[in-house]
């Protein structure tokens, strides 16, 4: 995976590094122009305004013939030489370089005319005929400097051009290059990751039938391999623990049954006649002792149940009788509860295990009649929810509290006592219609709003896939 990761980074750091040092390039030839334009252009500006000092001070030496003046053209003589020499070292063009060289022979007869002895009218004009000379070189002057600076400037724009033609093939190549290899890359490590996902999603439901193989990249790999041997000590656990109930369950049977056959004896006069102290306390042996054994045999009908709750015996039947048969068998409690029934089944034909099914309908069902006060009512139900069917169980209660909802589903918790006086439950039921629910690929759900009272919700596959048991899953 590393390796792929740098097959996408190599070529796009390249690709970044090589625009980097062309834009620094261009960066840099377009700073040094500027630079060399600006001062070509201020040299040459410099150049007219010292030939027009010279001029003048000519002109001005011409008509007053005072000697003095002379120094102040030998100033501005200096100062013509100094930027004559800075615009040689900017201008390279063979006639820029003629022009300031027929510059400077002017500019050397001029002083040569002006030193003493003073010179004549004629001189003067001869002088005034350099004078000339030297403006036409500077204007020559002027206008190579300013086609070399149009020459280097176009050169510039050619290099910019040549430089985004580099990139745009640059970019023509790697783009698709790049996604290429991320699209490959995506793929091969996509499966995998949807793979290892799936584990850890089955594994946080407590399913652990699913043998876990990851395919791709060498450290998914054995990502994968860490999460089968986490799901099979997880099974083993969960198989230790359910051997450990049943055997302990068993153990616990025995004793009981025998306090329980001294407590009826006992309360029979086997012993002589009890008074009524004593006939209290053995009806509250009996009574705690038939309480025990009813949750040691919850305990064991758990164990019992967690052990087939991976695997599926899926067949073909209708749901509409399998809620009929429940309903029947709650009929009992129902009617001592004068409990009204709401009931809309959808003919559904279902592809499921049918035993696990009765047990999630029977557990909600007894659940419901729980909670719901005496008179109250019990909605149940189904329909088709596209590929799915949806079941919906509510009472009329005071439904469960929020603080409670994150653990409802947790074996062995029972929550608060219900009212109307039932005995407090064992926590098991909900944990298992969780688990039956998870075997079947659907999901359970507290809904809020459409009715006073708990409002289970649970979506099925109208067609579960039949799952190995656990022993074979474990083998594999």
């Amino acid at each position: 995976m590393l390796l792929g990761l740098a097959l996408i980074a190599v070529p796009l750091l390249v690709a970044v590094l090589n625009a980097a040092v062309q834009m620094r390039q261009i960066a840099s030839t377009s700073e040094k122009l500027v630079v060399e334009s600006v001062r070509a252009t201020r040299s040459t500006q410099e150049l007219f305004a010292e030939i027009a000092a010279v001029e003048r001070g000519t002109r001005v030496y011409q008509v007053l013939r005072d000697a003095k003046l002379t120094e102040s053209i030998t100033r501005s003589e200096a100062r013509l030489t100094t930027t004559r020499e800075e615009l040689a070292r900017h201008l390279r063009s063979p006639e820029a370089k003629q022009a300031l060289a027929e510059l400077a022979a002017a500019q050397q007869r001029l002083l040569a005319g002006l030193s003493p002895p003073a010179p004549t009218d004629s001189d003067f004009g001869a002088l005034l005929a350099l004078l000339d000379v030297m403006q036409d070189a500077a204007g020559r002057i002027a206008a190579t400097g300013n086609a070399q600076i149009d020459s280097e400037l176009a050169e510039l724009r050619e290099q910019t051009r040549r430089a985004q033609r580099r990139l745009l093939v640059q970019s023509s190549l790697l783009v698709p290059l790049s996604l290429v290899a991320i699209l490959a890359l995506t793929l091969s490590i996509g499966r995998p990751l949807r793979q290892i996902d799936r584990a850890i999603s089955e594994l946080g439901r407590g399913a652990f039938t699913h043998p876990i193989a990851v395919g791709g990249p060498r450290d998914l790999e054995r990502l994968g391999h860490q999460l089968e041997w986490l799901r099979v000590r997880l099974l083993d656990l969960a198989q230790e623990r359910n051997r450990f109930l049943r055997h302990m369950s068993h153990e616990l049977k025995t004793p009981l049954a025998n306090i329980r056959e001294g407590t009826e004896l006992l309360m029979d006069g086997a012993v002589g006649e009890l008074d009524a102290g004593q006939r209290e306390v053995t009806a509250i042996l009996r009574e705690n002792g038939i309480k025990l054994q009813r949750l040691i045999e919850n305990l064991l009908s758990f164990s019992a149940w967690q052990s087939q709750s991976a695997s599926l015996d899926v067949s073909e039947f209708r749901l509409r009788p399998l809620v009929k048969q429940v309903l029947e068998n709650q009929q009992l409690t129902l009617l001592s509860q004068r409990v009204r029934l709401d009931v809309k089944i959808d003919d559904l034909s279902l592809a499921a295990d049918r035993g696990k099914l009765r047990l999630i309908l029977e557990n909600l069902l007894s659940n419901a009649i729980k909670y719901s006060p005496k008179g109250g009512a019990i909605h149940l139900h189904a329909r088709a929810h596209g590929e799915n069917w949806q079941l919906d169980i509510a009472d009329s209660g005071v439904g469960i509290p929020p603080e409670e909802r994150a653990r409802i589903f947790d074996a062995f918790y029972t929550g608060k006592v219900a009212p109307g006086g039932h005995v407090k439950g064992t926590g098991i039921g909900l944990s298992v219609v969780l688990e039956f629910v998870n075997a079947h690929g659907g999901m359970i759900e507290i809904v809020d709003g459409e009715y006073p009272g708990a409002h289970f919700c649970v979506r099925l596959p109208q067609r579960a896939a039949a799952l190995p048991a656990p022993e074979q899953a474990h083998a594999a």
